[in-house]
């Protein structure tokens, strides 16, 4: 996918149209004009050496934690990814028929039997033609954009430290230029390696050379194994490789996203931290990729929620963890950053750690059944998993009917959450299904029993007879999009009368134009501003499984339309203006573009 740049000589403006590149350690975002723009070290949820993302418009030569490389004079740029890879090409263009072409990775390739994935970010500019002068700009930060490093310089390298991070630039470029921002004359290319402390052996093109065409290898051959879908293939594809890069591959915790505080909406302080695991969004994560095939990733994010289901005390699950496995830093705010556009407060932490969100037990054990009925999957530790999925169903027995935050997440008072009740609910229902695969009867009745209960429950207390349909809490009066998931964790058929009942109080009361709202109450920073991307793909989903498959395509063709000119989307989109809010890339939303393809594509084997 190619996308055109912004032209020289003006202001460069906020917003995301960003591409993001990574490699499971570190993740960075680009702008149109091959600016490092947000980019955290030395992992996903670490402080932003690149953080001009969120910072507002000022005098550039004040700018602190950017990495830019531009051509003097430049009139025109445009992007594209190397076909099915996250590396990045740049081009930029000079009235006077001057070009270069910058490549941006992270190197991800195995080396010695194991995933190589460094803290490295590689950029290499090369001349296309004519006589280009460029000039880098490379202005690392720390501290959330209140410090700048110090510098000593080398033979071939340049040292930022002053914190916990020492980050060493290894060039073939002249460092003086590289410090004092000199431009100069392209004469052929310039290989620029930002990493971790560590002399590196050979020249810098040389291993830049390596790293491009085994990182290319790599990911070309990720992407081969996936069962895409007939149609709408790239979409897919690029869907799936942002997905994993998502991915922290040293522990197999998947964040919601790699920026924070991103706002929801202009000027509405509903700002926060996604970089750490959701136990909610990596279920989704994790589904939308076993339906591809890339069963790794759910095999090493199980891993990582057994170890942290063995360390809790009583089986209590938050619902949310730092990609260690640990406990998330207190929410506060970065003094030292203005926020998108100015828009405020950039927060680090979240507070949502200590909220009490029940539907974290159902996301917990959905995350698992492949592992019990997958053959190909090779390891298999039936007996000892289970118990460990049990102790997590007896929570979801218990607390179902419990009052809770929600899948919102709202910060004001508790209320018993239908989606939370079905979660937990589809917890026990899985739990039965994997005693009757692997032989155990006692417990397969067992938690039929509790399922059954749960269902009844559910069924009797969050469906509003008034209003003809089920409702956000129980006894309550309220639509919330989740309930459009109803069929989709089975809790409803799609023939049921109440799920068809359901999706159209939905339509009715939450949909705008082409999108659905999350809710519209109230809540406590008011009504919601804009709609949560994800969940006009629900909407899809439910047209799909009544039948409405038309209507399902068309609005899905739609939805991409708002992609950015990477095919990403954010968490949030304005629906009078297309624009897209939130933290950004948006995990959930860009599940939804997998889910929705794989349901509505032609099959291969009808297709042509």
């Amino acid at each position: 996918m190619s996308s055109p740049g912004a032209q020289g000589g003006e202001k460069r403006s906020q917003s995301l149209d960003l591409a993001l590149i990574g490699n499971g350690t570190i993740a960075l975002l680009i702008d149109p004009v091959g600016e490092i723009k947000w980019g955290c070290f030395p992992r996903l949820d670490g402080d932003p050496a690149f953080c001009s993302l969120l910072q507002s418009a000022k005098d550039r030569d004040d700018e602190l934690g950017l990495f830019s490389i531009d051509l003097v004079g430049c009139v025109r740029t445009e992007q594209e990814y190397l076909t099915n890879t996250p590396i990045l090409i740049t081009r930029a263009f000079d009235a006077d028929g001057a070009a270069i072409e910058i490549t941006d990775f992270a190197p991800r390739f195995r080396q010695y039997g194991r995933l190589f994935c460094p803290m490295m970010l590689v950029r290499q500019v090369r001349r296309i033609s004519g006589s280009p002068r460029i000039q880098i700009r490379l202005r690392p930060a720390r501290d959330y954009g209140c410090e700048r490093p110090r510098t000593t310089i080398g033979s071939n390298h340049i040292r930022y430290y002053g914190g916990e991070v020492v980050l060493r630039l290894t060039t073939d470029a002249s460092t003086t230029s590289v410090l004092d921002e000199n431009p100069f004359f392209l004469e052929d290319s310039v290989t620029l390696l930002l990493g971790p402390d560590e002399t590196v052996s050979g020249a810098p093109s040389e291993i830049a050379r390596n790293f491009i065409d085994e990182t290319a290898w790599h990911w070309r051959e990720w992407v081969r194994m996936l069962a895409i879908p007939f149609e709408w293939q790239d979409q897919v594809i690029r869907a799936a490789i942002t997905l994993q890069l998502n991915v922290f591959e040293d522990t197999g915790a998947i964040i919601a996203a790699v920026t924070t505080s991103i706002p929801e909406a202009p000027n509405t302080a509903r700002n926060w931290d996604y970089r750490y695991c959701w136990i909610r969004d990596a279920y989704f994560v994790v589904n939308a990729l076993n339906r591809l095939g890339a069963t790794r990733t759910m095999e090493r994010y199980l891993a990582f929620i057994l170890n942290i289901v063995a360390g809790v005390e009583d089986g209590v699950l938050r619902p949310l963890y730092g990609i260690n496995g640990r406990s998330v830093v207190e929410e506060h705010e970065a003094k030292c950053l203005s926020g998108y556009r100015g828009m405020g407060p950039v927060r680090v932490g979240n507070q949502a750690q200590i909220q009490v969100q029940h539907d974290v037990y159902g996301s917990a054990i959905l995350a698992a059944p492949h592992i019990f009925f997958d053959r190909r999957l090779v390891r298999r530790e039936d007996e000892t998993l289970f118990p460990r999925l049990e102790a997590l169903g007896e929570q979801a027995a218990k607390l179902f009917d419990q009052p809770d935050a929600g899948i919102w997440e709202l910060r004001g008072k508790l209320r018993v959450h239908t989606f939370s009740s079905v979660m937990c609910w589809a917890g026990c229902d899985r739990l039965a299904r994997i005693a009757q695969h692997l032989g155990l009867v006692d417990r397969a009745k067992y938690w039929r029993s509790h399922a059954d209960r749960m269902h009844a429950e559910i069924s009797r207390r969050s469906w509003n007879a008034k209003l003809g349909c089920f409702v956000g809490t129980m006894e309550g009066d309220t639509l919330d999009a989740s309930l459009l998931r109803l069929h989709e964790v089975g809790f409803l058929e799609a023939q049921d009368p109440r799920f068809g009942q359901t999706v159209a109080a939905i339509e009715r009361g939450l949909k705008r134009g082409d999108f659905i709202y999350r809710y519209t109450e109230q809540d406590d920073f008011g009504a919601p501003e804009n709609a949560f991307t994800v969940c006009t793909f629900w909407y899809i989903n439910a047209l799909a499984a009544l039948g409405r498959r038309d209507e399902a395509r068309a609005l899905f063709e739609k939805v991409l339309t708002h992609c950015n000119p990477h095919g990403l989307l954010s968490e949030d989109i304005d629906p009078n203006t297309g624009e897209l809010w939130g933290n950004f890339v948006q995990t959930y939303s860009m599940v939804g573009i997998i889910d929705s393809a794989i349901r509505l594509s032609a099959e291969w084997d009808q297709a042509y």
